[in-house]
This record gives structure tokens, C-alpha cells and sequence, in this order.
């Protein structure tokens, strides 16, 4: 342990941002450089618990404690192989995480948590700078072959993993470019993509293969990647938007946001010229509360919207935890993102009714109601208050309420795996109903968090080593404490 006092001595301290008035003119990262010195202290906050809730809070089970004290010291090399024994993409966690490692933060008890995502983000960009990312080829050659399906963190993970453990992985990718979720869900002020494109470069000198515009079941036939490959990973997500069914949903300018947020990246990424959905000098209504309808605000106020109102059914959370969510439970609190201090009005427990529109088909209004939250028959329901409906302005509305599962396009059939009654494909220790084929990330479990789908596609990959070789030399998450490679011996 480095500084003994030094959750003492400094206080919690962040990046500075850009400000809003200038911010939403482009889509660059919003954080201004953090100085060296601010990083040092707040790596010093780290208490060095005798039990590290934060080990719990993760789930990739990084080792926090160990790289925040390499870090104090100035032991950068040593940091980043702490770093890189649990989690493949610190830099993509190191921006876009919610962080329940902080969460879990034993010094959040009574005080604010050590800045661990941040010091994640600096570890990498330091490994990148001082030149400790390089490629690492295999060790060994297996002679075995593994397709994995879909170029988001859980795909790349897995094929990361496989990759090094000798496996020859080729990685399939429906868009133009890889990333999947990361390059065409995430807006670039919150990760800018040439992140992906540095880490990929480097996947590809290690030796995994990348074929884009390759959809399967289209381009490619499943059939075919079964025949030529002796294991599968399934990992393209869940796709399947949920739907509001409400009167109206149907209407010209009522989209999924993910329709809205896909082709804004492709412009910011020069794949094509404008996004055919613009909110321009209009009245938008984004549905739902979470990330998604947030990077909805930040991109419609960069497009010049008129006004932006975010809605959610549920109550406005207190600033505080309550005695009923203690830690080192998630904060369920208010959260403030840098999409909702450029902007918006938030309004909370609040129902949409309907979609009303003009002679044309287009929405031109939506039909709220307040409603009241009460505990009844031992679980939580909402009443209407009479009198509050009314009818607001929107002509653009977004539905950012979440995914059902992986998109509905026969890709499972055609892998003759079975699916449950909640739509999600049927697993046992990540392998599916079909031999050879196995899940990773959203696909698997349902909508979740990068760092969940990093860690899906590692766990995954071990059970595809366990049946392509009897055992697997891959890291478990639950072996515990990293071990130092054998690339950092002298």
C-alpha cells in the first residue's frame, strides 16, 4: 500500500469536461487530459481492504487494489499486466463502464469511492504511449479451428482469448466495419473509434481473422461454418428492441433509438454521408431513462434539436442511498449524465398513452399521464391521477426501452439452437443445445454492460478450449489472483 492515509488526505477528483456550449458542436471525447499528479492521488485513495468489495462489484474480478498501488508507485509496466490479466479492453471499460466496482468501493461507505474507472482508462493509454500493447502471438498451434459470429466486446473477447490459447479464430461481422455495439450503438463523445480500431490492429497482427459485410445466414450459410470449423461462438447480442405498443407507434418519426444512434456513428465514421433521421429544429421525446435514451439527448442536441424531453416510468430516484439499498448494493439514485447537462427535460413517473399525428402519418404529439407508484399486493403498481393527461409537442420520439433478445432473424434456427420461453437461446456452461456452437455476452444472459459481455466472451472461450482439447490453459475468473506472464521477466 502506497499512501496509508491517503483516502484521507485527497479528496475524490475527476476530469474536467469541455463545456456543453462547446461540446455540442462535434462528437470528440467531452473530457479534457487529467493531470499526472491528480491521477497519483487518487490512486493513494485506495485503502487496501482487508476484503475487497470491489473484486465483488466487478465482473470481470479485476484486481484493484494491486494495479491502483503499482500505479501510486509509478509502475506502470506492472499496472497494465495486472490490468490485462483480467479484463482484454481497459480502454473501452476505462470509458464507457458504469463502474460497479465503485459501487462496491469499501471507502463508499461514508465517503466517495476511489476514481477506479478512471485510473483503468489511464493504465491503458499509459501501456499504449510507453509501448507495453504489442502483439503477442501464440505460443502453441492447436490445429483447431473456431468461427466466432458478431465483432462486439463479447465477440472480440472470446476470440482474443481463443486466439492465444492456439486457436485458429476467424470473426464474422454483418456491418462494414468491427465492433458491433461498441462502434455502432456508443456515440464517439463517449468513445471515439479509432479505440476499436487501435485494438483491432493489433488482434489482427496476433493473428484472428476478420471478415466484415459477412452476414451469416445471408452472406455465408450456417451450414458452411459448421462444416468448416470445429467450434462456433454465437455472440451478435440482443437485438431485438422491445416494443411500445401504444396507439400511434406505428407514425412517420417514431424510431427504436438504436435506428437513430447506428447511422449517426456511420456518419461520424464517413461510411455514409448524413443521418437519414434528423432532429433539427424539432420537438424530441426520447422513452426511457437508461444510457441509451441519454446518448439519444446528447446526439439529438448535437443535431440542433428544438427541444428534448426524456420520459421514464418509473419515480424520480433519490440523490442518496435509502436504508433499503445499502452498500455494496448498485446505487439505485439519480444519475446525472453529460448528455443531460447539455440539455433535456427529464420528467418522471410518467405513462405514454398514445401517438397522435397529422393527415400525413407523421407524429406530431404524445399523450402523457402522471401516475402514482403504489406498494399493493406485495409488489409495486401505478394508478393514473386523474386530471394530469395531457398532450405534448414531439416530432421525432425515440424508444430507448430496452431488448428482448437476439434479433428475430433465424440465425439460431439456422445453428438448430433451442430457445427458451423468454426467447433467450438455451445454455449449460455456455455451450447451447447444438454440439459444437456456444453463447457469449447479451446474446446469452440478455441486455447487460460491456464489462459483462467482456467477461462473457472470456468464460465462454474457456469452455470452447475445454471442448476443442479436454482442458483448457485459459484464465478463470474464479482462480483469484492474477499471475504476473512470463513477456515481463527480464
Amino acid at each position: 500500500m502506497g499512501a496509508k492515509e491517503g483516502f484521507i488526505q485527497y479528496k475524490r477528483e475527476l476530469p474536467e469536461s469541455r463545456s456543453p456550449e462547446e461540446r455540442i458542436n462535434d462528437y470528440k471525447e467531452i473530457y479534457k487530459p487529467f493531470d499526472a499528479q491528480k491521477l497519483n492521488e487518487q490512486s493513494a485513495r485506495c485503502m487496501d481492504c482487508g476484503i475487497p468489495f470491489c473484486h465483488q462489484g466487478c465482473p470481470l474480478g479485476n484486481v484493484i487494489p494491486e494495479f491502483n498501488d503499482a500505479v501510486y508507485n509509478n509502475e506502470w509496466e506492472e499496472a497494465f499486466h495486472i490490468l490485462k490479466s483480467t479484463n482484454n479492453f481497459p480502454e473501452f471499460t476505462g470509458r464507457i463502464c458504469p463502474a460497479p466496482c465503485e459501487a462496491s468501493c469499501v471507502l463508499g461507505i461514508n465517503k466517495d469511492p476511489v476514481a477506479i474507472e478512471l485510473i483503468e482508462k489511464h493504465i491503458a493509454e499509459k501501456a499504449y504511449e510507453l509501448g507495453f500493447v504489442k502483439p503477442k502471438l501464440p505460443k502453441t498451434e492447436t490445429g483447431k479451428t473456431v468461427a466466432v459470429i458478431g465483432s462486439g466486446p463479447a465477440g472480440l473477447a472470446a476470440a482474443d482469448q481463443l486466439n492465444q490459447a492456439g486457436h485458429k479464430v476467424t470473426l464474422y461481422e454483418k456491418d462494414k466495419k468491427v465492433g458491433g455495439l461498441l462502434r455502432y450503438g456508443i456515440p464517439d463523445f463517449k468513445l471515439e473509434k479509432w479505440v476499436i480500431d487501435r485494438r483491432v490492429e493489433v488482434m489482427e497482427q496476433e493473428g484472428v481473422q476478420f471478415s466484415t459485410e459477412t452476414e451469416i445466414g445471408v452472406s455465408v450459410k450456417a451450414e458452411e461454418i459448421l462444416a468448416n470449423f470445429d467450434a462456433v461462438v454465437l455472440a451478435t447480442g440482443a437485438a431485438q428492441p422491445r416494443q411500445l405498443k401504444i396507439k400511434g407507434s406505428d407514425l412517420k418519426g417514431v424510431h427504436f433509438a438504436m435506428e437513430f444512434l447506428g447511422k449517426q456513428n456511420q456518419v461520424v465514421g464517413g461510411e455514409i454521408k448524413e443521418n437519414p433521421i434528423s432532429a433539427k429544429d424539432k420537438h424530441i421525446v426520447v422513452i426511457g431513462g437508461g444510457d441509451t435514451g441519454s446518448d439519444c439527448i446528447g446526439t439529438s442536441n448535437r443535431h440542433g434539436a428544438k427541444s428534448i424531453m426524456q420520459l421514464e416510468l418509473l419515480p424520480k430516484p433519490p440523490k442518496q442511498r435509502t436504508e433499503l439499498n445499502p452498500w455494496p448494493e448498485w446505487p439505485m439514485t439519480l444519475k446525472t449524465s453529460s448528455s443531460h447537462e447539455e440539455g433535456a427535460n427529464r420528467v418522471f413517473s410518467v405513462l405514454t398513452k398514445e401517438f397522435v399525428g397529422n393527415k400525413k402519418g407523421e407524429v406530431t404529439g404524445l399523450v402523457l399521464v402522471d401516475i402514482e407508484w403504489k406498494h399493493e399486493n406485495g409488489k409495486m403498481q401505478f394508478v393514473e391521477i386523474s386530471g394530469t393527461e395531457r398532450t405534448v409537442p414531439c416530432d421525432l420520439a425515440f424508444l430507448a426501452i430496452g431488448y428482448t433478445g437476439p434479433a428475430e432473424n433465424g440465425l439460431l434456427e439456422a445453428f438448430k439452437v433451442e430457445k427458451m420461453e423468454n426467447s433467450l437461446p438455451m445454455s449449460k456452461e455456455y455451450q447451447s443445445t447444438a454440439k459444437k456452437v456456444f453463447l457469449a455476452g447479451d446474446m446469452r444472459r440478455g441486455q447487460s454492460l460491456v464489462v459483462w459481455a467482456i467477461s462473457e466472451g472470456r468464460e465462454a472461450a474457456v469452455r470452447v478450449d475445454e471442448f476443442l482439447q479436454g482442458s483448457s490453459v485459459l484464465p478463470r475468473k474464479d482462480e483469484g489472483f492474477y499471475q504476473v506472464e512470463e513477456e515481463m521477466a527480464p
